[in-house]
């Protein structure tokens, strides 16, 4: 029995995870869940091209002239 409870001591953050993970396939959250992982990404980008638009620009120039 103790080696059960140190068991659950040293992975119950494992199994909390998936326990979690479990239930999210089950609900099928996860297409939520990468919508919204997806939004941010595409945030997150749109941000840093306006504040580097200039950089961006000689990137893609250089990458248009390898071609």
């Amino acid at each position: 029995m103790e080696e059960f409870k140190n068991f659950l001591n040293e992975y119950k953050g494992a199994i909390i995870g998936g326990i979690i993970a479990i239930l999210v396939l089950c609900t099928k959250l996860y297409k939520l869940v990468i919508g919204i992982i997806l939004i941010t990404i595409g945030v997150l980008i749109g941000n840093y091209i306006q504040k580097n638009k200039y950089e961006v620009k000689e990137k893609i120039k250089n990458f248009i002239d390898r071609m």
